[in-house]
């Protein structure tokens, strides 16, 4: 009776060991989203890519985690990737053109593993060489396309001086500033004025720091209306000096205007929509890995969100009516400019005042 009960007791032992261990699996995280040493909630880029897995996991009730390397190294990077594979990602989504050399190698190292890279394609450290394999699907957005519109309706609105900030000189950032003097070159000779001037500078960064705030604040001092603030975090500092001087901001990436009343608008790609888009495709089997994708104004995937927009001009008929020639191919907007500066754009009208980097 006794060795009955030891058995007993046994098994009810061994059974609340194996539940124990079950309930206490390590819990596995199917979408992942990775990111450099920039903030998730930067209310920009990182922000509007979450808020794209976000909705479609919600939406499917399908797990996702948010993983951010430790340092701006390819090693880092790819520590995070591993992270995120070890604790069972399927799918992991990069933003930034700084993965580029990391899914290089992370496309082989986990051949299972389906990769989508915002703003880059797979290349090595030398830039050398490129190489896209099926398990990974580059999404690039015609980030011109949607600068042309910001400085196009600026100007149209009334604006005259304006002004660029860019974080850092890299490709998108570069094409939002180009589309940005074109667009206003474009306004300005539809409406035969030639008193329009831009600032135009990269502050060096994507931090939120006094430095670009006091900058910001020394441009509006000088008459600067509107700046474009093009690069994360430095938009905040931009719209604490436009806020101090009574000026105004122009967002990026995503609608900023809640963060407060100085934006008259942002250009926005749609981050949240693609990336949610792809994950969809994903999930029904029709992941469109070893691709390399361009969004633009025909797939509705840059713009202006003019619902919640100041301007006091410009109305959504004048925005239609831009935007529907831009579809169309009507207008020509330059995206193949590799320097740092805007001297090789064709302006005929427009005065750019190019500042060299003063934040480092």
């Amino acid at each position: 009776m006794l060795k009955k009960f030891y058995f007993i007791f046994f098994i009810l032992m061994l059974i609340s060991l194996i539940t124990s261990c079950l309930n206490n699996k390590p819990k596995e995280y199917e979408i992942a989203i990775v990111t450099g040493v920039g903030s998730i909630n930067d209310k920009s880029f990182h922000d509007a890519s979450l808020q794209g897995i976000k909705k479609y996991a919600e939406k499917n009730n399908i797990s996702y985690k948010y993983y951010q390397s430790q340092e701006k190294i390819v090693g880092s990077y790819l520590d995070a990737i591993d992270l995120a594979v070890d604790e069972g990602a399927k799918i992991i989504i990069t933003p930034g053109f700084s993965f580029e050399n990391v899914i290089y190698v992370a496309q082989d190292k986990y051949p299972e593993i389906m990769f989508i890279l915002i703003d880059g394609q797979p290349q090595d450290e030398t830039g050398t060489y490129f190489r896209i394999e099926k398990n990974v699907l580059s999404i690039y957005y015609a980030e011109e396309q949607s600068g042309f519109l910001a400085g196009y309706a600026t100007v149209k609105d009334g604006f005259t001086k304006l002004g660029f900030m860019g974080g850092e000189p890299i490709p998108p950032v570069v094409r939002y500033g180009y589309g940005f003097v074109q667009g206003a070159e474009y306004a300005a000779k539809k409406l035969g004025i030639d008193n329009v001037e831009i600032q135009y500078t990269y502050i060096g960064n994507f931090d939120e720091t006094l430095e670009t705030e006091e900058l910001a604040s020394s441009w509006y001092q000088n008459g600067t209306e509107v700046i474009f603030a093009c690069g994360g975090k430095i938009g905040n500092s931009i719209i604490t000096a436009a806020e101090e001087n009574y000026s105004y901001v122009i967002g990026v990436d995503v609608d900023q205007s809640i963060e407060s009343k100085t934006i008259i608008t942002s250009a926005i790609k749609m981050l949240e929509g693609s990336i949610y888009n792809a994950l969809k495709d994903f999930y029904n089997g029709q992941f469109k890995g070893g691709n390399i994708i361009t969004l633009g104004a025909k797939d509705n995937a840059i713009g202006l969100p003019l619902d919640l927009s100041k301007f006091k001009k410009f109305t959504s008929r004048d925005y239609d009516a831009i935007y529907i020639n831009i579809v169309e191919d009507k207008i020509t907007i330059k995206n193949d400019i590799d320097v740092e500066t805007v001297q090789q754009l064709p302006l005929d009208i427009v005065k750019v005042i190019i500042i060299d980097n003063v934040i480092i």
